[in-house]
Order: C-alpha cells, then sequence, then structure tokens
C-alpha cells in the first residue's frame, strides 16, 4: 500500500545513518550499519526494549527484497525507503506494509536481493539470511 508522505522534524535520514526507527515522532533507534546488519540489530532491539513494532515507522537507506523480508518478519507497519526495489514491493504489499520512496529502482546491486528472487515465504526467507549473515561475520 502506497502512502503519503509522513511529514516529520529534519531529513528523515542524515548520513551517515542507514535506518532510523520512529515510535511517533521520536527516534528509538538507529543505525549506521551496513547490508541488512542495522535490519538485524533492530529485532534485537525490539526483543530487548518490549516496543511494539505496530506502533513503529521505519526509514531505511536502501530498502531490496531481503529488506523487505526482514521488515515483514518484524511487523513493522510503515515504511520510508530513500531508495527502493521494484523486487520489494510485492512483499511489502503481501504483508500489508504502508510504503513510500524517494527512488524507485528495478533491482539493487546485491547477491541477496537475487538470491530471494523467487522466495514468498518470510521464514524462509529469514533462514537464508541468517545464513549469509553468518558467513559474513569477521573472523575474531
Amino acid at each position: 500500500m502506497k502512502d503519503e508522505p509522513h511529514p516529520g522534524p529534519g531529513s528523515p535520514l542524515p548520513a551517515p545513518l542507514t535506518l532510523r526507527l520512529y515510535a511517533a515522532d521520536e527516534v528509538i533507534f538507529s543505525s549506521d550499519g551496513h547490508w541488512l546488519h542495522p535490519l538485524f540489530e533492530l529485532e534485537a532491539f525490539f526483543a530487548q526494549s518490549g516496543q511494539d513494532p505496530a506502533q513503529t515507522r521505519l526509514v531505511d537507506r536502501i530498502t531490496g527484497r531481503a529488506a523487505a523480508f526482514l521488515v515483514a518478519r518484524l511487523r513493522i507497519p510503515e515504511l520510508h525507503a530513500l531508495l527502493l526495489s521494484r523486487r520489494a514491493i510485492p512483499v511489502l504489499e503481501r504483508h500489508g506494509i504502508r510504503y513510500r520512496c524517494d527512488e524507485l529502482v528495478d533491482q539493487i546491486s546485491c547477491a541477496t536481493e537475487a538470491l530471494l528472487a523467487d522466495t514468498q515465504d518470510p521464514e524462509a526467507a529469514w533462514a537464508l539470511l541468517q545464513e549469509r549473515r553468518q558467513r559474513l561475520r569477521p573472523v575474531i
């Protein structure tokens, strides 16, 4: 469901931030991480804070299909993507997520976007993303 712009104070996502979560007009979480790490961090935030995702809205710098699956899994009802992949739209619409974007592209240059091209199930997508996340973690 494409939605009208939600007015808010200042820039929705000043550099170097890549993700920001709002409850009403208050920023309650932000990240400057890359790839899908901010969304995994957000999952931990919800688990620790007790914040109801249904009462939030998300601003994300780049939202591809993988990010859309994670947003759906987190049950965030509203998304503002600065850059949105057309491949993400069916996932957002299937899960009733209101969305808007500043720029729409056919796809983003990310291997994960291609890997999930035919995936419909958010849990299957999450399992694949968890596996990739483990492989991408730096060795300590």
